[in-house]
């Protein structure tokens, strides 16, 4: 996993900016009531999505909580008083706290069992009546059909832990019922040759380690492709929304 305290400083930068946060914070939102109360987002980095979280819905009381201190830190010179640091598995609230709830790139992340604390801590401090709002199948979306996507077609991948259908199973396990979708666009996040030769290196996209010699072959077949420069298709990310229900005996309608 990447140091996110050593990410602070270039992480809006390097992930779409302003563009790709109102993008992602319209879609949110999109999944959840005008109404009054708190919304906590977790995971919120340097809060760029959660202060636009915030001004689209005034009504609400937002939260932020994020485990790396620089992340914290920037959050909340934007958000300043409405910061916490948190561990998403533990979360330092009581139940039934928050009307809403969202993780936005944070699943993908985690390992199996984090997953599952995660999900379940969503649930417990939701208020009934209230909407968790998540992202999933975050690797699948820079999948876009581009020729640097049919060039790593073979590469072999990590498991994806924040599949739609394993995130889902979590929630319902935790008494959350499937509550709408929603999707928006990476701005500013569409991959050229030389990017993704350089973030292979880093061990992303695959299991093959830094250094490791299909890693070469991948890096050398990706330097032949044209335009190296040009940035291909944004990925188009997914968003699913659950909603606790408000008494215990409520119908599942999935």
């Amino acid at each position: 996993m990447l140091d996110y305290d050593r990410e602070a400083d270039t992480y809006d930068a390097s992930r779409g900016g302003e563009a790709r946060a109102a993008a992602a914070a319209r879609a949110v939102l999109d999944l959840i009531p005008d109404t009054p109360g708190r919304l906590l987002d977790l995971a919120c980095g340097t809060g760029i999505v959660t202060r636009r979280l915030a001004a689209g819905r005034p009504a609400l009381r937002v939260t932020g909580a994020d485990l790396a201190a620089a992340m914290a830190r920037r959050a909340g010179a934007r958000l300043p008083g409405a910061v916490v640091r948190a561990d998403s598995r533990r979360l330092p609230f009581g139940t039934g706290t928050f009307h809403a709830v969202t993780s936005v790139w944070l699943l993908h992340l985690l390992d199996p069992e984090d997953v599952r604390a995660v999900v379940a801590e969503c649930a417990r401090v939701l208020r009934p009546g209230g909407i968790y709002v998540t992202t999933v199948d975050k690797a699948a979306a820079h999948d876009v059909g581009s020729d640097i996507d049919a060039v790593l077609a073979s590469r072999p991948r990590r498991p994806a832990r924040d599949e739609t259908a394993t995130v889902t199973a979590h929630a319902v396990r935790h008494g959350l019922r499937p509550a709408g979708q929603a999707s928006f666009r990476g701005v500013g996040q569409g991959r050229s040759p030389r990017t993704t030769i350089a973030d292979l290196r880093r061990g992303w996209f695959t299991q093959l380690p830094p250094g490791e010699p299909r890693t070469e072959e991948f890096a050398a077949r990706l330097s032949r492709l044209p335009d190296q420069d040009r940035p291909r298709p944004d990925p188009v990310f997914a968003l699913r929304a659950f909603r606790k229900p408000v008494t215990e005996h409520e119908p599942y309608r999935p």
